[in-house]
């Protein structure tokens, strides 16, 4: 049955003795089973362990409390917005929800179309760990598994589409209005998870124009180096809850 936990051993075409600098625990949660092996292929195919996979939000909540109570919480969960009985929101409320219970549980949504509303209850009261992307993203498999990886290491992976909708809601708000045009293009490849070096290439800069950007960026959204790493984060939450 789709609502029942499925354990499922780290399998694959690359054997069961694959070792991944990255490697990552993950559930996944997508009401199709087609869909949902196919990801649990992708992802142990490149050495990462698939833990849970299960067809409704019922089952994903019980199946990371199973675990986190034997003391196994998954470092990421890939879950779809709609989900049974509803096919509405069930899965995006899960979501929210372990993130409410499990702070250092990453999670990263899927869905068929940009939902504003819940992305942005989503990225409400995060500051890590947390990615949305359409489905469409997962037939780019690379950049489907670095953004896994990436929310499960506490970053951010945000699809382009969902970001020109949330930043486009931003430029109407005055809490950015010091940023300008190019720091808040740098921004929003910020909230895609590129790295500086991918954002020099994007915009044909050196990697010393961006690394000035980013840091204005940091200085004029109040960010101080007491924000440790996470300060890249914060900038890309910051800018799309505004």
């Amino acid at each position: 049955m789709l609502g029942t936990l499925q354990r499922i051993s780290r399998t694959g075409s690359r054997g069961p003795d694959v070792v991944v600098e990255d490697r990552v625990r993950v559930v996944i949660a997508e009401d199709s089973v087609l869909l949902r092996e196919g990801l649990t292929r992708l992802l142990t195919d490149r050495g990462h362990e698939v833990v849970a996979g299960v067809g409704d939000a019922e089952a994903l909540l019980k199946s990371v409390r199973e675990l986190a109570d034997e003391g196994a919480l998954p470092d990421v969960v890939v879950a779809d917005v709609r989900m049974p009985p509803t096919h509405t929101d069930e899965g995006v409320r899960a979501s929210v929800q372990l993130r409410r219970d499990f702070p250092e549980l990453g999670v990263l949504v899927l869905s068929q179309y940009v939902e504003e509303q819940y992305a942005t209850e989503l990225l409400a009261g995060s500051s890590r760990g947390v990615g949305y992307l359409l489905k469409d993203r997962v037939a780019e498999v690379r950049e489907f598994v670095d953004a896994v990886v990436r929310v499960a290491r506490g970053g951010t992976a945000l699809d382009p589409e969902v970001v020109a909708q949330l930043l486009g809601r931003s430029r109407k708000q005055d809490v950015l209005a010091n940023l300008t045009p190019r720091e808040r293009e740098v921004l929003g490849l910020m909230a895609e998870g590129r790295t500086n070096s991918a954002v020099a290439r994007q915009l044909v800069v050196s990697d010393g124009a961006v690394e000035k950007h980013v840091s204005n960026i940091f200085l004029k959204l109040g960010l101080s180096p007491s924000d440790g790493d996470h300060r890249r984060v914060l900038a890309v939450l910051t800018y799309l809850r505004s």
